[in-house]
């Protein structure tokens, strides 16, 4: 007789703040060594970037503010708590993003070795934010709702937001930064496609 499997144990207010803290600086890291080589990524945070390329204006209130018509969906399709993670995680990174130059520069980084650590520091990140049940983008959860509405699967909503979003992105990038970014949102990609298995990882 094959012995019950024990009942995971939720995740605790410490272990989440320490998930969101992690998730947040992490990212802020990635987003720190995208804007150092110029390049660019996918999902809300790619239209923040590619803002703050066209006007001068900071990446971190850009995100902020880029990401809060989405809330409400959020709370409408994943809950109040999902919500109110993903606020602060979005907010951490804001602010972190706009203290951290200061304190972190960067020297010569070959665009290929960048877009790579790029991706693999920014999945890390939102598999953080994932497990603990949080995010840093609103196109994920517009995808989610179109899915629920009109059947139209969320992973195409996404891919066809990005093939836009690197398009335009040939306007205010050459055509090499926005191919080592595409590197680097591959590699992000595959980070999460690899190692965010709900058939593995229950808690």
């Amino acid at each position: 007789m094959e012995p019950t499997p024990a009942r995971p144990t939720r995740h605790s207010l410490i272990d989440d703040a320490q998930g969101l803290a992690f998730g947040s600086f992490m990212a802020s890291v990635g987003v720190l060594l995208l804007t150092h080589l110029g390049l660019v990524t996918g999902q809300t945070a790619g239209l923040a970037l590619l803002i703050a390329y066209a006007t001068g204006w900071g990446f971190g209130p850009v995100f902020f503010v880029v990401n809060l018509p989405f809330y409400w969906l959020g709370y409408r399709r994943l809950g109040l708590a999902f919500m109110i993670k993903s606020f602060v995680a979005v907010a951490g990174l804001s602010v972190l993003v706009s203290w951290l130059p200061a304190q972190l520069q960067f020297g010569a980084v070959h665009p290929a070795v960048g877009a790579v650590l790029v991706g693999c520091l920014s999945g890390s990140a939102l598999l953080a934010l994932f497990r603990h049940g949080a995010s840093l983008g609103g196109i994920g959860i517009v995808a989610l709702y179109l899915q629920d509405a009109t059947g139209f699967r969320a992973g195409w909503t996404q891919l066809i937001f990005d093939a836009c979003l690197f398009a335009l992105a040939l306007f205010v990038r050459d055509w090499q930064a926005v191919a080592w970014s595409a590197l680097g949102a591959l590699v992000l990609n595959l980070v999460i496609a690899l190692n965010h298995r709900r058939d593995r990882y229950i808690a």
